[in-house]
């Protein structure tokens, strides 16, 4: 998962948390401030009472000689005041009491929020009592509950887009570090060394050991193509003169018998030597570049000519070959020598390493994104587990599994990939032991299109 989806799924979370958490708090919170309104309210309206008292006098209200209480309400019954003579007895004056009762207005019974304050005024206590509908407290309760719920999801929402833009502005440094200098690299000559523009410090240092890191490597790569590429050219001179020495020495007729044997086996060494040494150069010519990619190659033209080179080998050890390739398949920028020998090393191993009597299944079909996959097959002995990641190693043997598999996989495996990657193609391997081993080589899409399209 990348890192930017990490950082949003992060921030969706915390937000979610948050959310779920306003959920339990808001609602006991907005009811505290619902009834400290209502509470402050009730207090306002008290005020006003006594300012009205201060200025009148109660003449306003009570009928003193009657001795009668006041009291109003509103149409709907959902506030009253209420002003009465106090008959209790004495006590300390004023005093005010907040609390929540029911109380019948005309044949109804409605749930109060109510202020009770006893006071004196004229030589007399009384008693002053202004309610509050609790059902309008439980609106005001119920609206201010939405509002910041609403509030909360909307900030919630707003902050996940600005934080998942945020970090996707962070990072978008490292996703061009990862889309141009490191997924689309294949060799250290392709990299590209131009610095990724980022005002973040940690990107910076970043690509500048990446680019450092790679001039290194690429250093080494073309020391090592330059030594490869010499040493070969060195070699082949002298290996050239030893074996003309050797012909020479074998048409001497005063040469003992067993002197020709020995000649014969340096001269099969002599031979695998030269083979090593024309395989490395190959490498090495491949790896800088000195072959054209100026054609468009058939695979089962080049399928056709590797099988009629190997005929005599499969008849040779009695092995049954299939080809199921449906349809045809053409590689742009390729090179047909090339080609040829990469499908000949492979279809060489499958007849090497296979049992006598055995199958090989060459078959073929385009991939769904693009590009086409070529499997070959076979039914040998396999490849141990341990011994698949250094397949494609060079100068790596090891013994193939079974007992009848012989040593070692030379350079075979090593030029293969060497020439995938220089036709952009990928070459990967599977195997089971005592079940066979199976070669894919895939090409990508933009190097290759169907042949009947």
């Amino acid at each position: 998962m990348r890192l930017e989806t990490k950082l949003a799924l992060f921030n969706a979370l915390s937000k979610l948390l948050l959310v779920l958490l306003g959920v339990v708090v808001i609602p006991p919170v907005v009811s505290r401030i619902a009834v400290d309104h209502t509470d402050q309210r009730l207090h306002e309206k008290k005020q006003q009472v006594l300012d009205l008292i201060a200025r009148d006098g109660l003449a306003a209200f009570i009928r003193q000689e009657q001795n009668q209480a006041y009291a109003d309400y509103n149409i709907l019954r959902q506030e009253f005041i209420t002003l009465t003579p106090d008959p209790g007895p004495p006590r300390v004056l004023p005093r005010e009491t907040l609390f929540n009762e029911p109380r019948q207005l005309e044949q109804a019974t409605e749930d109060f929020r109510i202020l009770s304050y006893h006071f004196q005024a004229q030589q007399r206590p009384y008693h002053l009592e202004i309610g509050s509908s609790l059902a309008t407290v439980e609106l005001l309760e119920a609206t201010l509950r939405r509002l910041a719920l609403w509030v909360l999801v909307v900030g919630a929402l707003l902050t996940i887009l600005t934080d998942a833009a945020f970090a996707r502005f962070l990072l978008r440094p490292l996703g061009e570090l990862i889309t141009r200098k490191l997924r689309n690299v294949r060799h250290p000559s392709a990299f590209p060394f131009a610095p990724i523009p980022t005002s973040t410090t940690d990107f910076r240092r970043l690509d500048d050991s990446l680019n450092e890191m790679m001039h290194q490597m690429q250093s080494a790569f073309e020391k090592e193509r330059e030594f490869m590429s010499n040493v070969s050219h060195e070699l082949l001179t002298p290996v050239s003169i030893l074996q003309s020495r050797f012909e020479n020495l074998l048409q001497d007729p005063d040469l003992s018998h067993a002197h020709s044997l020995q000649i014969v086996e340096s001269q099969k060494t002599l031979y695998r030597l030269r083979n090593t040494v024309r395989t490395l150069l190959l490498i090495a010519n491949i790896e800088n570049e000195q072959f054209l990619r100026e054609e468009t190659v058939s695979l089962l033209a080049v399928l056709a000519e590797v099988l009629n080179e190997l005929d005599d080998r499969l008849a040779q050890r009695e092995l049954h070959l299939r080809m199921q390739l449906a349809p045809d398949y053409l590689v742009t920028r390729a090179n047909h020598s090339l080609l040829f020998t990469l499908l000949l090393n492979l279809l060489s191993n499958a007849i090497k390493y296979n049992r006598p009597g055995g199958d090989i299944v060459v078959s073929g079909q385009p991939l769904p994104g693009g590009g086409y996959r070529l499997r070959v097959a076979d039914t040998g002995p396999g490849i141990a587990p341990e011994h698949l990641p250094h397949l494609f190693d060079r100068f790596r043997r090891f013994h193939a599994g079974g007992a009848a598999a012989p040593e070692g996989y030379g350079l075979g495996l090593p030029i293969a990939r060497t020439i995938a990657a220089f036709h952009e193609a990928t070459l990967t391997a599977t195997s089971e032991i005592g079940k066979g081993s199976c070669f894919v080589l895939e090409f990508g899409p933009a190097r290759s299109t169907p042949a009947d399209a």
